[in-house]
């Protein structure tokens, strides 16, 4: 069973359950998406599969199904005569989506204080100490790579599966616009001191609280942002 059929995006994992070994189509989707996020791979720059393929070591069909899933997430766009082109937003297009971003983020923290067990808040509460160990080390992919597991395990616990399927679209498109939110010590410092609000509020089933926050930080991400877009 691949990372996908467990129901988890390809860049999460489940310490539950068994381990998964992931396909390669998995491991390619991870990689190049890592390099998006991490801006190895710039806003508006053309993938030359034949390129690409040599440096990952592996051949253009399953290169291609992994760009054509990259697709699909939003990340990359199909332009008529240049192939896979990595997306680029405008400054509308981010703000736009925070705010959406942010009311379905309020209305699933309020969802989630009314319908998530003790147990699965714990699972939350342990994606968030693992993320401040990854920020005590300045280890920063790990540490978003949590951050956004944390946000999505928060729409799970909405019990919402429309809302969870809407969020998802938008979270997948925007992972390079937030990643950048946390360029630089204040700024890292003030999405991580969002973060310890969040839980708090969480673990306190504030539904009113949790819900302001959830929207707030969204708002607080597009100030991280306007300047480098």
């Amino acid at each position: 069973m691949t990372s996908e059929a467990a129901g988890l995006p390809v860049d999460e994992f489940d310490s539950r359950g068994p381990i998964l070994r992931p396909t390669l189509h998995d491991a390619i989707v991870a990689r190049v998406r890592d390099m998006i996020i991490e801006g190895e791979l710039a806003a508006g720059t053309r993938l030359h599969e034949g390129n690409l393929g040599k440096l990952l070591g592996v051949s253009r069909t399953p290169l291609r199904e992994a760009l054509k899933f990259l697709v699909s997430e939003g990340l990359l766009e199909l332009s008529p005569g240049r192939g896979a082109v990595v997306r680029q937003f405008t400054a509308k297009d981010v703000h736009d989506s925070l705010i959406v971003l942010g009311n379905l983020e309020g209305l699933a923290g309020r969802l989630a204080c009314e319908h998530a067990t003790d147990a699965e808040i714990g699972e939350v509460r342990q994606l968030h100490d693992r993320m401040m160990d990854m920020y005590e080390k300045r280890d920063r992919l790990p540490y978003f790579k949590l951050n956004q597991s944390i946000h999505s395990a928060i729409l799970r616990l909405s019990k919402n599966e429309a809302l969870v399927s809407v969020h998802s679209v938008l979270q997948a498109r925007l992972k390079r616009i937030r990643y950048i939110g946390n360029e630089g010590p204040e700024k890292w410092a003030g999405a991580v001191a969002d973060h310890e609000e969040m839980i708090a509020a969480l673990e306190a089933r504030d539904a009113d609280r949790l819900s302001k926050i959830l929207n707030a930080h969204m708002e607080k991400t597009w100030e991280r942002v306007r300047h480098a877009i």
